[in-house]
């Protein structure tokens, strides 16, 4: 499945050279619609009179043979088409799921009803191959980038069609929110704007986690990222749902991957649902430390930064924390900062604080770190600072983040920890970091279109 990229960057890790980044960015004036379905159906070769258009599900098979027809009316679009994607959401029923989500295809008639399609007359599948997905999870929202037909106003006609016995079905228009929808954009043509950080200047860190899918989350935080220099890293999920190279070269490497030269990862649970994690230390290479490890430091100006791994063991005495206490022992830096996927603090209602990376945080407590940054709770949170027990302490304490707002879907909030400060469930964004000397400023940068900040300034230890 393609995805198209709104900007090249060529660069590296830099701390105290000229850092230029070059990036396409579409200008203000731009405004995307979202577009229902005008009309939705599938057909079966197994009732070949039979008509579905009030199913609230949409099927999509090899054997017996289904096939969806969506149909989308564009109007009022003024100026030039920059983007144009359709949007399917699996259904929430074990069936939905599927090795292959199918091939979109469109129609040239566009005439057909919703309460008149069957398989006997259903439209003949005529039109340009606009794309194909691979496997797909059940009550998930998938993209399909259809920039290069819908260019203008008028009717648009797409069919689903699977080879694969193994089928998959999509919500229907009756189900409301999850109906199909074609999401343009319009503007003008992308222009090319350059940011410099000069000699000298204090390094910055920026960066989130639970990245990469085929939603447009991704998209719109590389974008960020386009204009912001320095390092860049991620806490884990990098790409979804089960971290393969596909999924990598098709969702990631499109997005951030314009980015990947100078990412400093982390990995997560989605990324090691491919055994050992394969996929990602293929794709990252050295960048992501030793293979079958995950964990590393490096430096960064005035600062010591160590990415950590919290899908293998991370008990009192196991080898990484034994690692990491060394690594700590032996950094002559004042500011230490570290990251990881899995939360220790965290408020989000889908998963719980991570209690077994509390030994990662406990050595890093004795060694005076000052920041750690964690994923996980597809939201941005952020605490006081705390010390390994979750106890409040203005002197020693660490400062923490959740930061897993790079671009999967979001996640709700539950009870609301002791000591969280600011939280954010409806935005993606990235959190930029720029480390001085004694101290760090810390900046929530919001997606395109969205008003939610944070920003302050800690001291180091």
């Amino acid at each position: 499945m393609s995805r198209r990229s709104v900007a090249v960057l060529a660069a590296g890790v830099v701390t105290a050279a000229t850092f230029v980044v070059v990036a396409s960015q579409y200008s203000a004036s731009a405004a995307s619609t979202t577009f229902p379905a005008t009309a939705d159906t599938y057909v079966d070769s197994g009732s070949t009179s039979t008509n579905f258009g009030t199913a609230s599900s949409l099927g999509v098979d090899g054997s017996p043979t289904k096939r969806t027809f969506l149909k989308f009316a564009v109007t009022g679009v003024s100026g030039t088409v920059t983007s144009a994607k359709l949007r399917v959401h699996t259904d929430d029923v074990s069936g939905a799921s599927s090795p292959a989500g199918g091939t979109f295809r469109l129609t040239t008639n566009t005439t057909w009803t919703e309460s008149g399609v069957t398989y006997a007359n259903q439209p003949a599948i005529d039109g340009a191959t606009l794309g194909s997905l691979g496997s797909v999870s059940r009550n998930t929202w998938y993209e399909i980038d259809v920039t290069s037909q819908v260019t203008a106003n008028g009717t648009y006609s797409v069919a689903i069609t699977s080879s694969n016995s193994d089928g998959s079905d999509y919500d229907s228009r009756e189900t409301g929110t999850t109906a199909p929808q074609l999401v343009v954009t319009t503007g003008t043509t992308p222009t090319t704007t350059t940011t410099t950080q000069q000699p000298g200047g204090d390094p910055v860190f920026v960066g989130a986690g639970d990245i990469a899918n085929s939603g447009s989350g991704d998209s719109a935080t590389a974008a960020l990222l386009d204009g912001i220099a320095g390092t860049v890293w991620t806490t884990g999920d990098n790409v979804y749902d089960n971290g393969t190279t596909s999924e990598f070269n098709n969702y990631y490497d499109p997005t951030w991957g314009r980015h990947k030269a100078r990412t400093r990862p982390s990995p997560g649970n989605h990324d090691y649902n491919t055994s050992g994690a394969t996929g990602y230390y293929s794709y990252f290479g050295a960048q992501a430390g030793p293979s079958g490890q995950g964990y590393y430091s490096f430096d960064l100006g005035n600062w010591h930064i160590v990415s950590l791994n919290s899908n293998i063991s991370m008990s009192a005495g196991s080898a990484q924390e034994q690692w990491l206490r060394n690594d700590l022992a032996a950094s002559t830096k004042p500011c230490t900062a570290a990251y990881w996927h899995h939360p220790l603090y965290t408020s989000g209602s889908n998963h719980a604080p991570s209690t077994s990376t509390r030994p990662l945080y406990q050595a890093l407590y004795d060694y005076n770190a000052d920041v750690i940054l964690f994923g996980h709770n597809h939201q941005y949170e952020r605490f006081a600072p705390q010390d390994a027990n979750g106890n409040l302490d203005n002197t020693r304490g660490i400062r923490s983040f959740v930061a897993g707002m790079g671009g999967a879907s979001h996640y709700g909030f539950g009870t609301i920890k002791p000591n969280s400060e600011a939280r954010n469930s409806d935005t993606y964004g990235v959190l930029k970091l720029t480390l001085h000397s004694n101290s760090f400023d810390w900046q929530f940068v919001p997606e395109a279109g969205k008003s939610y900040s944070d920003s302050g300034t800690t001291a180091c230890h």
